[in-house]
């Protein structure tokens, strides 16, 4: 049986997934069993957006997780104050928009997210905290979730389009892995790619984004795209080097052995970038 049909035969009758397991019914938690992070593997495997199954839990993930400051949360947190969580939002506005969900609380979530872009161009789920510097784990699920919603809602909505250009140049500031103060790399798993990734960054995601708007080539992702062509393995493929430890349904692929979404994934970055971008603004 296929990965999908796997996961959509371990829907709940409630459209749920693991709906029994956590306080918020499912909705995130467990990880990676929940409903947001099967509906997450759902859209990256191209499932339709016509299917029941999803539709049906699109609504309840927005339902359940839509706060009053017009982001998703979900648990007992999330009901006691009332605030968003923005990595949440971001990934959940992706599962909403691939799925073609129609439904004007999403130009709300939408809304959310711009307001929430901080001042260096990236986002962080701590900004009520007090954070100052985005996260690149915030910033790629809240790109990700912003071009979905843009192609979804049909919109050449400039906000939109400028949010995301200057979520790119966050990133590029960086060069999707280092310091932007010391060039020192940020983390050594940034390098290192998995597949599903989860709420987490690495910078095949990153440049899978970069691919996926036909943004202009720039020459601080050269760096990037060096290690995604070192990974390459002897035989053409490229493996899968690290993943999340968490419950899930079933192995995707094994630790070390050629992946077929890492291969996938690379290639499509390549092929991009070897044709030299797209000059046009993304």
């Amino acid at each position: 049986m296929a990965w999908g049909a796997r996961l959509l035969a371990r829907q709940d009758p409630e459209g749920t997934w693991a709906g029994g397991l956590a306080s918020d019914g499912g909705l995130y938690s467990p990880k990676w069993i929940s409903t947001t992070y099967t509906m997450l593997m759902l859209r990256d495997f191209g499932l339709l957006p016509s299917t029941r199954q999803a539709r049906r839990a699109c609504k309840l993930l927005l339902d359940g997780g839509l706060q009053c400051d017009g982001g998703i949360n979900y648990g007992l947190w999330a009901k006691w104050t009332g605030r968003s969580e923005t990595c949440v939002t971001g990934m959940v506005l992706s599962i909403l928009s691939h799925f073609e969900y129609e439904d004007d609380r999403l130009d709300t979530i939408a809304s959310y997210l711009l307001e929430q872009q901080m001042p260096d161009g990236g986002w962080n789920c701590r900004r009520s905290a007090g954070a100052t510097h985005a996260s690149v784990h915030t910033t790629i699920s809240v790109l990700e979730g912003l071009r979905l919603y843009q192609l979804h809602r049909g919109r050449e909505v400039r906000e939109v389009r400028a949010a995301q250009r200057r979520g790119r140049e966050f990133l590029l500031v960086h060069r999707l892995f280092r310091s932007h103060r010391t060039g020192e790399i940020i983390k050594p798993v940034f390098t290192r790619f998995s597949f599903p990734p989860r709420w987490h960054y690495d910078i095949l995601r990153a440049l899978d984004y970069f691919q996926a708007v036909n943004a202009p080539c720039d020459r601080r992702l050269a760096e990037a795209i060096d290690i995604v062509r070192s990974s390459q393995r002897k035989d053409g493929r490229w493996s899968l080097e690290h993943s999340h430890k968490g419950k899930t349904y079933f192995e995707l692929e094994r630790l070390g052995a050629p992946s077929r979404w890492n291969t996938l994934r690379a290639l499509r970055v390549l092929r991009w970038w070897d044709r030299g971008g797209v000059t046009r603004e993304a």
